[in-house]
Order: C-alpha cells, then structure tokens, then sequence
C-alpha cells in the first residue's frame, strides 16, 4: 500500500497557528496543516485575526494550506491572490462547513445546494487565475441531504484540474453524526479527476488502517484528521510507526499552550474558553474523567481549571 499524506483538518477556535506549531513541535507527524477558514467580508475585508493566523512568520516551522470561506467568485479570487502573494502553493475551499450560521448564507456545505450556481462559481474564478488555479483544493461534503447528490457534484468538480478533493463522506444535515457513507466516498473517488483525501471519523491507527486497507491502493492520496487528532494529538506519529503519547508529554504540551495562550489572547477568561475546547477532546482518552471535567468545564479561572486538569492528569488512566 502508498505511503498516504496525513493532513490536520482545521477546526475554529482550536487549531490556530500556535496549537498547529506546539503540535507540530511536540508530536510531529502531521504533512501539513489546514487553517479555519478565513470569512471575506463587504468590500473584501478580512478580519485581522484571520491574515495574523496565515501570517507566512507564523507558520514558518509547517507547511500551511491556508482555507477560505466564501460563495462569490470575486471574493475568491481577491483572496486567493493575496494569499499567493504571500507565498502559498495551496488555497483551499471550504464547502463542508455544517454550521446553521454559515450555511443559511449558501456558504460551507449550504454551497451545495446550488450546484449551477457552484459551475458558474469555478468557471469564473478558473477563468480569472488562469494556470494559478490548479492550486485550488477543495474540501467538500457528499450532498447537503442526501449522498445521491454527489453524483453531480462529482460531474462539477471532474470539470476542473483541483490540486486536490477533500471529501468528507456525510451530507450536511449529518453534521458529524452516524457512521461515513464509505460506499458513496468510493464511488466519488473512482470517478475524481484529482487527488482524493478522505476525512472522517479517524480516531486510531486501526481506524486509519482500514481506510487505508480499502482504498489505498486505488486513487486515495491522502487522510485527513480531525477530531481525533485534537483528542490524541500523538495520532500522526502513531499512523507513521511512532510512540503514542504519554502523561507527561500531554501535560508539557497544555502548559506551554496554556502559556502561549495567557499570552496571545486579550484576557484570561478567552484563553480558558479556547483550553476548555480543547479539553472537550482530550477527555475521551482518560479513563474516569468526567467528574474531573463537570467541574473544569465550570472553572472560571485560571487557577481553578488547572485544579481539575492536574487531577486529571494525576488520577485518570491515559488510554491511547
């Protein structure tokens, strides 16, 4: 079976560049790494936050694919070539964001409902950027309600030379409910025209395992890893022969984001809200947790949460 490129799915609010290159640092592993979405908004702004997260002195130490959130052409191609000016080989669409919030806008996964209006979308913007547009990746859903959708979406995309297709085999109203249609992915896949990354419900290597075991030796290219890397940050490492992760490597890692986190946001309580996310994750690997996370879910500061993360630490099994 192909070596396959492991890529860390981005996440809002947690992978931002300093979780990405404390990650990348600590446990290694990953090929590269997605940022949230960057939002286009009237008259092409972006909120500085954003650029500051895709910022090239940010993300010296990885290679970054920087992701954009957006249903109009002429914002698309604004950001895109600002983002090349900065030197990035790989611009990614996002059109498997599930959120109410972003799909009642016909963005994220909400774009799929109008498939004409998604071919007008790339002719325009294929059109515009020229050979600049074969490093577009996307990142998709299989349909918004039903899997059956993909097919044309599929006749869409096979339309464009993408640098690479990211499918995440639910529709949207799935959000990240139930078991991946793997049958209907592998039917996208054997028609792709581009390199296909599968991205859904990899929590282990043996997960990743009969992913691989499935598909890797017809035309899958990559996995892509989300919620499970968050929870077991040492997962890559593991998928490439690596050591899982133990206690006390897991705990240096929170405290220097912690840290870097104190540091990097306007006050305490926003830093906690961000390490509390992340903790949401983390917890499903340490047995006997949940008393310990009722109450550091509820810490309103500093102090009181690393109360409860020691106890953690110090009480609960690491399950890996």
């Amino acid at each position: 079976m192909q070596n396959l490129t492991l890529e860390a799915a981005p996440m809002e609010g947690i992978t931002n560049y300093i979780y990405r290159n404390l990650h990348h640092r600590y446990f290694g592993g990953v090929d590269c790494y997605f940022s949230p979405f960057i939002g286009i908004y009237s008259d092409n702004n972006v909120k500085k936050r954003d650029m500051r997260d895709v910022a090239p002195e940010n993300n010296s130490e990885i290679k970054l694919v920087p992701q954009v959130l957006t249903n109009h052409a002429e914002n698309f191609i604004w950001i895109f070539k600002k983002l090349r000016t900065l030197g990035y080989e790989e611009i990614n669409l996002n059109l498997g964001c599930p959120s109410g919030t972003v799909t009642a806008k016909g963005r994220g996964a909400g774009f799929l409902l109008f498939p004409e209006k998604l071919n007008d979308f790339f002719d325009q913007v294929f059109d515009a950027l020229g050979d600049d547009a074969k490093l577009i990746s996307i990142k998709t859903r299989i349909g918004y309600s039903d899997a059956s959708e993909m097919e044309k979406l599929s006749e869409i995309y096979n339309k464009y030379p993408f640098k690479q297709l990211i499918i995440h085999p639910r529709v949207r109203e799935d959000f990240y409910n139930g078991i991946p249609n793997l049958d209907a992915f592998e039917k996208a896949m054997d028609t792709a025209t581009a390199p296909v990354i599968y991205n859904g419900n990899i929590f282990s290597s043996n997960d990743f395992n009969q992913i691989n075991g499935r598909f890797g030796e017809k035309n899958l290219a990559g996995v892509m890893l989300g919620r499970g890397l968050i929870a077991d940050p040492s997962l890559a490492r593991q998928i490439k022969g690596g050591k899982p992760m133990d206690v006390d490597e897991l705990k240096s890692f929170m405290t220097e984001l912690e840290a870097e986190y104190l540091k990097h946001f306007s006050s305490e309580h926003d830093a906690l809200v961000k390490i509390k996310e992340i903790w949401t994750y983390l917890a499903w690997h340490f047995e006997g947790a949940d008393s310990y996370m009722k109450k550091l879910l509820k810490a309103k500061t500093m102090i009181e949460y690393r109360v409860q993360r020691n106890l953690i630490f110090n009480n609960c099994g690491l399950n890996i």
